[in-house]
C-alpha cells in the first residue's frame, strides 16, 4: 500500500472518551496529571539507579507546565525562577532522563539547537518548520501513524514512536521575499 502525504495538515480528533485525558487539549495540566507523570519519572529513576530529588521534580513540573519547544537554556531560565539553586547541568541531565522514560522528546528544528517538548499523554503530532525564520506549525495526521505501522510490519518491528518534520518556507517569509524583489517558489 502506498501513501501520498502531499500537503496534508489534518487535525484528527481523539475519540471522545480520550479527549478529556489529553493534556494537549487542556489549557493547563492538572495536579493529578503531574502526579502521574512524577510516578512515571520515579519508576524510571529507580530503573536507572538514581534518586528522586526536589530539583528533578521542579524541572519536571516546569517542563510539563509549558507548551513550548524548550532548549535546555530556556528551561533552565524558567526553572531558576522557582529555585535559583538549580544548575544548568542538572536541567540538561534531567531532560535526558525525561526523554529516556518517554516524558519528553527532542525536536530538531533548523537552528541546530536541541529543543524538547513534553510527551506525557499527548497525541502524536508532527512539525512543519520554516527554514527562513524558524517558525513551526504542529499538525496531526493519522496517515503518518498508519505508515509507521505499515513499515514496522514490513520489516518485522513493533514500532513505538517516530519523529516527522517537514521543512520549507512559510507564507510570511515568501511574501517578504516578494516585496524585496526576490521570489521564492
Amino acid at each position: 500500500m502506498s501513501w501520498t502525504l502531499g500537503a496534508i495538515i489534518i487535525s484528527v480528533p481523539a475519540p471522545p472518551n480520550m479527549l478529556q485525558k489529553r493534556i494537549d487539549d487542556q489549557p493547563t495540566i492538572s495536579r493529578d496529571n503531574i502526579r502521574e507523570a512524577e510516578g512515571i519519572f520515579l519508576q524510571h529513576l529507580k530503573r536507572v539507579g538514581l534518586k528522586q530529588t526536589e530539583q528533578r521534580n521542579a524541572i519536571l513540573r516546569t517542563f510539563l507546565e509549558t507548551r513550548e519547544h524548550l532548549s535546555t537554556d530556556e528551561l533552565h531560565r524558567l526553572v531558576k525562577k522557582t529555585d535559583p539553586r538549580i544548575g544548568f547541568t542538572t536541567v540538561y541531565r534531567t531532560l535526558k532522563l525525561l526523554a529516556g522514560c518517554g516524558l519528553a522528546s527532542e525536536v530538531a528544528f533548523h537552528d541546530g539547537i536541541a529543543r524538547y517538548e513534553h510527551q506525557y499523554n499527548r497525541r502524536s503530532h508532527h512539525h512543519m518548520v520554516c527554514t527562513e525564520c524558524g517558525a513551526s506549525v504542529e499538525f496531526f495526521s493519522e496517515k503518518v501513524g498508519e505508515i509507521e505501522e505499515e513499515i514496522g510490519r514490513k520489516h518485522h518491528y513493533l514500532t513505538t514512536r517516530h519523529t516527522f518534520q517537514i521543512y520549507g518556507v512559510c507564507e510570511e517569509c515568501r511574501n517578504r521575499k516578494k516585496t524585496n524583489g526576490r521570489r521564492i517558489v
